[in-house]
Parts: structure tokens; C-alpha cells; sequence
């Protein structure tokens, strides 16, 4: 017999309204949650939880997310100081802290990794119970280009002997439309739920900049073109307006960063059904301007947000007033650890976005951008019981999603923890 749960709330934000809802109940049966409502009646052999002192939400989902490091700090280093073995557990041991901070499903697109496969261990290990963790959307590897950021060879360049070496194990890494064909075949054969392009390069990486286009036209059409015919999303790593409006006319389905995105564009992607992440983490120092911060980022980065502050800033501007369905996403790899998924809602508030946009985001938006909708995002009979808890006022606190108070994961109650360095910020 399946176990009943009985959760009162105090507020209840369902991801569907754009409301506070008082007075709710949830009834969860084993799995799934089964009715929602304020005179929901408590069966008797029901466990009933109390959160009527919090906020309750959807479990909330990170749509990019690297996984494979273990400290931002040492990130270059991990990429070739780590084994394979070692980024796999990285991987694992950060679904599971964000699990504890209430994020309940995560989107990894492609890794700072020369095999990038562990990923998909991981997901399925998860999904068969063997570990605990959020679950997991992945594009293990991403589709990439000799000398663009997605090539992590980058740091070898002065030793071409190491560099091609190691380049050699980054199978989607190549060049040619064919190449790529092939690639994304291989992709999808070895479980990748969706397709992740390298388009431009990026503020990460030492030697390109994020205006620079990195694969042929010819390329991003195949690729796109192919993932299509296999049944699977693409998205692309993408900044400026002329290779946004490239991948929109090859009919791509969602795009990260565009960060520096104008108002036609963003109408462009709008009326096309494009979604975007816009990923607001990494550029904060550079949007609301602290240059203190920024000396704590590597040197390019550094460079790069000096250097393009002002056409983020305006940007950062155009996302906030766009119409495009917009996802909830963090790239942390230059400030904060992967799994402190909350660092994105302070940024969304700090920039005015407005709690339920982001709240939104955070939950039915990205169900939908991880082809997840019928089962996750929502609080609603029938989806999996992936509930969170929140003591902090979610409209006014920038900081409430640091502070996870309650978890559950398809009707399994977690313990939380709350961010290190929240009383830091």
C-alpha cells in the first residue's frame, strides 16, 4: 500500500498563478501528488507534515548547470588534474547538494570535461534509486570546435603536443558538417536528452571573445537539422545579435546567455516560440557594476566584463522587458559553487525582474523547456510530489532561495541545508 502524506501550507505558490495561495493542503500518495486545495479532508493513516510556517513551491530547476567540478576556485585545474572517475563523482555529490537546497531537477549542458559521460551515469543511477540527488537532464557533451570555448585544450595551447592529444578525447569536437552529423548521432545513441552548440565563443574562456562565431553556418544547420530528424531540443551558448538571429532562422529551439540580445531580436525570438536562459549570474559584477568583485574572477573574465559592461548592462535591460519565455539558469563557474542554484534569484530580483517572474521560471518554464511539463513544475494532481519549502519572504527577500526549509522529491522527504556564505552576501 502506498504510503499518504498530508502537508498543510502556509502559502502555497503552485507554479501556475501568479498568487500566494492561503489555506492549502497537499495529499501526496506515494509518488504523486493526488489533490491540492484548501478543504482537502486528512485521511487517518496519512503523515501529516506542517509547513505552516513557510512558503511552499514546486522543487524548484536549475536549466544550466555544469556539474562536473568540485570548487570554482580550482575549475581550470580540475579540468585536467581530475579523472574521468573523479568528475563523476563531482557530479553525483553536487546533484545531491542541490537536492538539499531545494532544487529537484537540473539541466547539465556539457561539462568542463574531455569524456563529459559520467553525467549520464549519474542520471540514471538517480533515476534507479541507487543514489539520491536531483534528477537530471544532460547533453553530456557539447558540440564544439578546434580553438573555440568549448575546447578545453585551450589552456595547452603553448604545448601543441598536449593539446592535440587531449583534443583527441573530446569526440565532439571536430569540424565539418559531417563531423557533426555524426556527432550528434553519437550523442543521442549514448543517452544525451537534448543537443548543446558552442555558437560563439565566451568570457570564460583565455583566447576568444563572445562576439566571435565558432561554428560554420553549414555546421549549425546540420547539427540542428539532425537533432531534429532524432527527436531532440537543441540550444546553443550564444551572446550577440547576429548569431541569435542565425540560429532563430535555422530553427533552433532555446538559446543560453544571450546577453547581449537587443529589443528586435528579443521580439524576433518572442514571436518565434524561442526560449532563452539567460544565465544572469555570471555578468553581475559587470550589470550592477562592482568592480571589487570582478578582481576576483581569472583574468579574461575579468578583462571581458570590463571591456563589454556597458552592452550587458543594456542588454541585461532588453531580457528584462522582453515577451520571451524565459528559464531559470546559473553557469556558475566563476563565482559561486554549481549547486548554489539561489544565487540566480538574487540576481533576477536585483535586476527587477519581480519574484513570480522568476519563481515562474524557476518551476513551469523550465518543466517545459526540459520536456518535463507532464511530470514536474507544478503543483498539481497527478505531477511527481517534487515540493519545496521557503522561510523567507520570496517577494521582497533576494536572498529566499538560499534558504531551503523543506524538500521532497517524488513523496521522499530530504534533509536541507542552507547556502555557506548567505550572511556573507
Amino acid at each position: 500500500m502506498e504510503k499518504l502524506t498530508y502537508i498543510i501550507c502556509g502559502k502555497l505558490y503552485n507554479g501556475i498563478d501568479e498568487e500566494f495561495k492561503e489555506n492549502q493542503k497537499i495529499l501526496v500518495k506515494g509518488k504523486y501528488i493526488v489533490a491540492v486545495g484548501n478543504d482537502i479532508p486528512q485521511p487517518e493513516d496519512a503523515e501529516v507534515i506542517d509547513l505552516s510556517d513557510v512558503t511552499v513551491t514546486p522543487g524548484m530547476i536549475d536549466a544550466h548547470m555544469h556539474m562536473d567540478y568540485y570548487d570554482w576556485h580550482t575549475i581550470r585545474q580540475e579540468v585536467y588534474s581530475c579523472s574521468e572517475e573523479a568528475k563523476t563523482l563531482a557530479i553525483l555529490r553536487t546533484a545531491q547538494k542541490c537536492l538539499s537546497r531545494g532544487f529537484t531537477t537540473v539541466r547539465h549542458p556539457g561539462g568542463a570535461s574531455t569524456s563529459g559521460l559520467g553525467v549520464l551515469d549519474v542520471k540514471r543511477a538517480i533515476e534507479k534509486g541507487y543514489h539520491t540527488g536531483a534528477r537530471i537532464v544532460a547533453a553530456a557533451r557539447f558540440m564544439c570546435t578546434p580553438g573555440s570555448h568549448g575546447d578545453m585544450t585551450q589552456h595547452f595551447a603553448s604545448n601543441p603536443a598536449v593539446a592535440y592529444a587531449l583534443e583527441g578525447r573530446m569526440q565532439t569536437l571536430g569540424s565539418g558538417p559531417y563531423f557533426f552529423e555524426n556527432a550528434v548521432r553519437e550523442e543521442i545513441k549514448l543517452g544525451s536528452d537534448f543537443i548543446k552548440i558552442m555558437g560563439t565563443g565566451g568570457f570564460f574562456t583565455p583566447n576568444d571573445s563572445p562576439i566571435q562565431q565558432q561554428l560554420s553556418d553549414e555546421e549549425m544547420e546540420m547539427i540542428i537539422r539532425t537533432a531534429h530528424e532524432w527527436g531532440k531540443t537543441v540550444t546553443a551558448h550564444v551572446y550577440c545579435v547576429e548569431h541569435i538571429r542565425k540560429l532563430a532562422k535555422y530553427g533552433i529551439d532555446g538559446m543560453e546567455h544571450c546577453s547581449l540580445i537587443d529589443e528586435d531580436t528579443a521580439d524576433l525570438l518572442a514571436d518565434q516560440g524561442i526560449y532563452i536562459v539567460p544565465t544572469f549570474c555570471p555578468y553581475e559584477e559587470a550589470v550592477h557594476y562592482d568592480p571589487v568583485k570582478i578582481q576576483t574572477k581569472q583574468p579574461e573574465f575579468k578583462a571581458k566584463l570590463e571591456y563589454y559592461k556597458d552592452a550587458l548592462q543594456a542588454g541585461r535591460e532588453v531580457i528584462k522587458n522582453c515577451k520571451c519565455k524565459l528559464g531559470y539558469g546559473t553557469d556558475l563557474v566563476a563565482t559561486h559553487q554549481n549547486y548554489e542554484s539561489g544565487y540566480e534569484y538574487k540576481a533576477w530580483m536585483e535586476s527587477g525582474m519581480g519574484g513570480f517572474r522568476a519563481l515562474h521560471a524557476a518551476t513551469k518554464v523550465n518543466s517545459e523547456i526540459l520536456e518535463l511539463d507532464d511530470k514536474i513544475g507544478t503543483i498539481e494532481p497527478g505531477k511527481y510530489a517534487d515540493i519545496a519549502g521557503w522561510g523567507r519572504d520570496l517577494l521582497i527577500d533576494p536572498k529566499a532561495l538560499l534558504d531551503c526549509a523543506f524538500v521532497m522529491k517524488e513523496g521522499v522527504v530530504y534533509p536541507t541545508e542552507i547556502c555557506e556564505d548567505i550572511d556573507q552576501e
